[in-house]
């Protein structure tokens, strides 16, 4: 059951779009859940001026993404980078269980953006916006299959109830 936070930020997300010319960009990815977040940064004198959000995915993920630019805007660099999933989940008054990971999804792509701000701003060379996200747990969190929600063992792509695969569409 979702709170009336979290479906509040899914019926009315806040900062959805693009920011033409961002100073950062951060794209980051879950292949078992399907979810696609990237966050968008205005940046002026290290404070987030403005952030903006695209997320492809679940009412979680886009929940989370909307509460994210609400936590993020506004503050330092450095206080941004101290956001954590269990701040996001914890500003959307709880997530099911099985909706957890999409935390992780929001803080890793503020932490992505800002990194690729900071490394703009350093002349650092940029990798291949075609960038591929690995699966990995680095929490204790299970994952579950996008489609019917059984519950995946770790490195499985493929659901033994629905017989559909992570790669494949519904």
């Amino acid at each position: 059951m979702y709170s009336k936070t979290v479906m509040d930020h899914f019926k009315k997300p806040r900062n959805v779009g693009e920011i033409e010319k961002a100073d950062g960009i951060g794209q980051i990815g879950n292949p078992v859940c399907g979810d696609m977040m990237t966050i968008y940064l205005d940046i002026e004198d290290d404070v987030i001026k403005d952030i903006k959000f695209q997320t492809f995915g679940c009412g979680a993920a886009i929940a989370v993404s909307s509460m994210l630019t609400e936590l993020a805007k506004g503050k330092t660099l450095e206080e941004a980078k101290k956001i954590t999933n269990k701040d996001v989940a914890k500003a959307l008054d709880g997530l099911p269980k099985n909706k957890l990971h999409c935390s992780n999804l929001g803080a890793d792509a503020l932490h992505a953006a800002i990194k690729n701000y900071e490394d703009r701003k350093a002349g650092k060379v940029m990798p291949d916006d075609n960038q591929e996200d690995k699966h990995e747990h680095d929490h204790d969190e299970k994952c579950y299959c996008p489609y019917c929600d059984a519950e995946l063992g770790d490195g499985q792509t493929f659901c033994k109830s629905c017989s559909l695969s992570e790669e494949e569409p519904a």
